[in-house]
C-alpha cells in the first residue's frame, strides 16, 4: 500500500483552511493529500478477502474530497472528525449500492435525465442497434458488463462523474454543475471527462 504523508497539526491545518477559503487550489490539495492516511485507516477497517484495498482507498478518497470542499470550521469539530463521516459514507452507500445491483438489471431501467429533461436508460449507454430484438441472456450480458467496464477502466474521477450524472449504483443523479461544485473543477471540464469515459465504455462494449 501506499506511503501517505504524516497528517497536518491543528496550527497548519487552520492556515491551509483560511487559504482554501480564500480559493488557493494548491491548499485544498495539500488537505486532501495530508488527510489521506485518515481514509487508508478507515478503508482497513472494511477490508476483507473480498475486497481490494485499492478500490477501498478510491471509494473513501472521494468522501476526503467530498470533506475538504463543504468543511465549514464554525461547525465546531476539526477536519478531520468531520473528513471521516463524509468518508465512511461514502464507503457505506458504495456497499448498499453494490448489492442492489448484484441482482439482474434491465438495460430499459431509468438512470437519470438529460439536460432537456427526457429520461435517459442504460440502453442510451449500451447503444444496442436493435434492443427490441436483442436476446434477454445477451441484455444481462451487456449490463453486467457495463457495471464491470465502469471499476475498471475509467480513472476514479471519470467513475465518479458517470456514476454521479447517470445515478449508477442506485446514486442520485446530479447536474454537471453540482459535480463541478464537489470536484472543484469548471462544469466545461466535467463535460469533457463524462463524453472521454462514456467514449471508453462504449468502445469497450463494442469489442
Amino acid at each position: 500500500m501506499k506511503t501517505f504523508l504524516p497528517p497536518l497539526d491543528a496550527q497548519e491545518e487552520q492556515y491551509y483552511l483560511a487559504l482554501l477559503s480564500e480559493g488557493d487550489p494548491k491548499a485544498r490539495d495539500i488537505l486532501i493529500e495530508r488527510n489521506m492516511r485518515l481514509v487508508a485507516h478507515i478503508a482497513k477497517k472494511y477490508q476483507n478477502a473480498e475486497e481490494d484495498m485499492e478500490e477501498l482507498i478510491s471509494i473513501g478518497t472521494i468522501g476526503l474530497i467530498k470533506a475538504v470542499n463543504t468543511y465549514r470550521g464554525n461547525r465546531g469539530s476539526r477536519l478531520g472528525t468531520y473528513a471521516a463521516r463524509c468518508i465512511e459514507n461514502e464507503m457505506l452507500m458504495y456497499f448498499r449500492s453494490r448489492k442492489k445491483t448484484s441482482r439482474e438489471v434491465s438495460l430499459y431501467e431509468p438512470i437519470g435525465t438529460d439536460k432537456e429533461g427526457n429520461q435517459i436508460k442504460l440502453l442510451d449507454i449500451v447503444e444496442s442497434d436493435a434492443p427490441e430484438l436483442a436476446d434477454a441472456v445477451e441484455m444481462r450480458k451487456n449490463v453486467a458488463k457495463l457495471y464491470r467496464l465502469v471499476p475498471e477502466i475509467l480513472t476514479e474521477r471519470e467513475k465518479y462523474i458517470i456514476c454521479k450524472r447517470y445515478g449508477l449504483y442506485n446514486c442520485r443523479p446530479l447536474t454537471q454543475r453540482e459535480i463541478s461544485e464537489v470536484l472543484g473543477i469548471s462544469r466545461s471540464y466535467v463535460s469533457r471527462i463524462q463524453k472521454r469515459a462514456l467514449k471508453k465504455l462504449k468502445n469497450e462494449l463494442l469489442k
